[in-house]
């Protein structure tokens, strides 16, 4: 049998970039040869398996027929007379479908290598069509390898689109959704994301309510709600690599258009937007916290110097600062990208920010236990607590 290291590990290490994850395709080899060896299979609707010593996926070279809809509409043939180039052209982009042999010489049946060159993501057959998962895996790509300045072939644009236009994208599972959003989030252009999914029609059928952001406009004012999202989204990449900070970025702006008559209806009908956003696709509930913080608190912290002692408090707790001050600096993060984004600056601090903090660390002074010793318990116990919050806050305020 023969084993070629596949799929990114090559490409990434043709590009010279980071990668830390190997890929195997095993030809000419049957499952009991590999069992024999100690591998351990782990693939049920194909033969993958787990190296016996550094838990690398190692598969037989199979080929797939469309029998179904959605990514796993396949019928899959692993077997000893399927070759390298075959399991190869079942692959999503000529980039991906480059293979390396245990002498480092390259396979590239394909012209995955001219693509790498010329910085082109391009599809390796027509039966890039036959999995909708694809529309989301090169949006990702394009979001991965942006800043090198790789653009997506026209021609595979338009197979997008037609994947996007046939209903395929109904069929692929919320998790799946999900994990490819969450790894497009943390690439270095999360924002090519979701223009990529707009160009091939793809965002308003798995994301509608980010792609009505597009079409709307901040309440008295001609900025386009989706346009600055997205601005926002730069800034953000620049303040936090965590998916979750990010992602409360891009969806802090549901509901702020200005269809809605006043702001006290905002928060809650935004709130309902997320929660039906986070509850279709199984986000994590860490995502949905901090992104319902954002959306509900936001506005407020960028009015930070109007605001009474108690709009603080109410502020801090409902971020989470006190439970978890991490919750804070990722709630900060969030508005301070989306300011600068607003005042379309860089390199200016985020006065709103520093403030805040310096506010919560100077709560810390209050003692929670030298209160219960004074008698103070239960609900009496919190409202001593904030009442003295509050105090430290108006005292701050008035320097």
């Amino acid at each position: 049998m023969d084993v070629y290291l596949v799929g990114g590990a090559v490409r990434d290490k043709l590009l010279g970039y980071p990668f830390n994850e190997n890929d195997w395709v095993v030809v000419g080899a049957q499952p009991k040869e590999l069992l024999d060896k100690g591998f351990l299979q782990v693939g049920s609707d194909f033969p993958v398996f787990l190296h016996p010593q550094s838990k690398e996926e190692y598969a037989l070279a199979r080929t797939e027929r469309k029998s179904g809809v959605g990514y796993k509409g396949f019928e899959c043939h692993a077997g000893i007379h399927v070759t390298l180039e075959e399991d190869l052209s079942r692959r999503d982009l000529t980039i991906n479908a480059i293979a390396e042999d245990g002498d480092g010489n390259l396979i590239d049946p394909y012209g995955g290598k001219k693509d790498l060159s010329e910085k082109i993501l391009r599809h390796v057959s027509g039966a890039f069509t036959e999995d909708p998962l694809r529309v989301l895996r090169v949006a990702r790509f394009a979001a991965r390898y942006h800043h090198l300045g790789f653009k997506i072939a026209g021609e595979t644009l338009l197979l997008m689109k037609s994947i996007s236009d046939s209903g395929e994208l109904e069929h692929l599972t919320p998790e799946r959704v999900w994990v490819e959003t969450k790894r497009a989030l943390e690439e270095q252009s999360p924002r090519i994301y979701i223009e990529v999914l707009r160009q091939c029609n793809a965002l308003a059928k798995l994301f509608p309510e980010i792609e009505r952001l597009f079409g709307e406009s901040y309440a008295n004012s001609n900025r386009n709600i989706g346009i600055q999202t997205l601005s926002s989204l730069d800034h953000v990449v620049a303040l936090d690599s965590d998916a979750a900070t990010r992602f409360a970025v891009l969806v802090g702006s549901i509901g702020q258009g200005e269809t809605l008559a006043s702001k006290a209806a905002i928060v809650p009908e935004k709130n309902n937007e997320i929660d039906e956003l986070c509850d279709r696709l199984k986000v994590p509930n860490r995502y949905r916290a901090i992104s319902k913080a954002v959306v509900k608190y936001r506005s407020l912290c960028h009015s930070f110097r109007s605001l009474k002692p108690s709009s603080i408090v109410e502020i801090l707790k409902g971020v989470g600062a006190f439970r978890e001050p991490s919750n804070l600096k990722q709630f900060i993060i969030c508005c301070e990208a989306d300011d600068k984004s607003l005042q379309q600056a860089n390199g200016s601090s985020y006065e709103a920010g520093i403030w805040l903090i310096k506010v919560f660390n100077k709560l810390k002074s209050i003692d929670n236990k030298e209160l219960i010793a004074k008698g103070f318990t239960g609900l009496e116990l919190g409202r001593e607590i904030d009442r003295l919050r509050e105090i430290i806050i108006a005292e701050l305020t008035e320097k």
